[in-house]
């Protein structure tokens, strides 16, 4: 079985071809904002939905306008491009997993996607279309053998950082089975406890740069508007927001393969971020954890290696469950990190405790089929017990 992979390079353009990409990012932003915009003014002036075919008829008639003629200077395959993008955009808003989509600015992150004949693959060199040189590509991994990409993607991001991700079919290979099992608890204090007593501590990317950050961004903002001196300014900050964010995905990606490699099942609590980063205390530590970034990495992880995740209800009282005989408690305020069963008096480590609650509802929900519901665990005067976990 076949899986489509993309693998992503940085690579360093020459002068001609930055201006080339730079004319490219500019009208795959001007397109993408145009048909936003039309999108948007049908529906409410008129009530009708624009999709792709109806867009891309109307390209050739505003190519032809004196306006933007300049558009007949790119490829014309990183514009249709654009349009499809903004139609699975709205797909996925229509389907409740984004929000609308928003109108692209010059100093965000840039990208243009190639396909079909837009670009040349020949002896390992990757060669766009109105290019005459092939991208100077930093190898650090080799494609697949007799791999052919079906797209390539250009990105800039907001520190001048050109990258290439180029999207091959590979087959897929399993990595051999094996029988552990095992739970993860997701925390602030420590990054993850594993329920074999191993313990991950948070590196706190954001909060070991905050404050060089908060500095570069006091400098930034005393510049004048529109001079070179705000635009280096605002260069040395994008610079510290990609640093942190490589270090913090480098640190993901390392664990999530670890784990993925050494078990056959992982167990994980299924956390709605998006709700517990409304919290005003804690906010700032859970975006600078990147729970969500990490169990995504273990989910497409485990369909790519034939490992198991299993996601468990985020009601379930992992930290209130006694793991020796079941007692419930009926709270357990954040500051508490250990306590002592009243029921059967075993001492607990709140997070070690809660890791194995999760790894055993996780065994429940594969041999069951189902979900654990808070409602069937009872405490001792048999009433349901939910628990909110903001930090373990």
């Amino acid at each position: 079985m076949k899986q489509i992979h993309a693998y992503k390079y940085r690579f360093t353009p020459t002068d001609e071809q930055k201006q080339t990409l730079a004319r490219t990012f500019g009208c795959v932003r001007f397109i993408s904002n145009w048909a936003l915009r039309k999108k948007t003014d049908a529906f409410y002036n008129e009530h009708q939905r624009l999709y792709y075919k109806d867009l891309s008829a109307m390209l050739p008639d505003l190519k032809k306008q004196e306006a933007s003629a300049w558009l007949s200077e790119v490829s014309s395959v990183p514009l249709q491009q654009a349009l499809r993008h903004l139609d699975k955009a709205f797909l996925n808003f229509f389907e409740g997993r984004a929000k609308y989509p928003r109108f692209k600015k010059k100093r965000a992150r840039q990208s243009a996607t190639y396909v079909g004949t837009a670009f040349t693959w020949r002896n390992g060199c990757l060669t766009l279309a109105k290019m005459r040189e092939p991208l100077a590509i930093r190898w650090s991994r080799l494609l697949p053998e007799g791999a052919i990409p079906s797209s390539v993607t250009i990105t800039k991001d907001s520190a001048n950082r050109y990258f290439v991700s180029i999207l091959v079919e590979e087959e897929m290979v399993h990595l051999p089975s094996n029988e552990q099992v095992i739970g993860a608890d997701l925390g602030l204090t420590s990054f993850v406890v594993l329920s074999d007593g191993e313990i991950v501590g948070n590196p706190r990317f954001f909060h070991k740069d905050e404050k060089r950050l908060a500095k570069a961004q006091r400098r930034h903002a005393r510049k004048r508007k529109g001079s070179k001196n705000r635009e280096k300014a605002r260069l040395k900050v994008a610079r510290l927001h990609a640093r942190i964010a490589d270090r913090r995905r480098d640190f993901l990606h390392k664990l999530s393969t670890r784990l993925i490699r050494e078990n056959q099942t992982i167990c994980v609590e299924s956390l709605q971020v998006k709700n517990m980063v409304k919290n005003g205390t804690l906010s700032k530590a859970i975006s600078d954890v990147g729970w969500s970034e990490f169990v995504a990495q273990l989910s497409y992880k485990a369909d790519w290696y034939g490992r198991t995740l299993v996601k468990i209800d985020k009601w379930y009282p992992s930290s209130k469950r006694c793991f020796e005989c079941g007692h419930v408690l009926d709270s357990l305020p954040l500051e508490i990190r250990h306590w002592d069963c009243p029921e059967c008096g075993v001492h607990h480590d709140r997070d070690l405790n809660a890791a194995k609650n999760i790894v055993a509802a996780g065994q429940a929900v594969l041999a069951c089929g189902e979900a654990v519901r808070p409602g069937r665990v009872l405490s001792r005067l048999g009433k349901p017990q939910r628990s909110r976990k903001l930090s373990r």
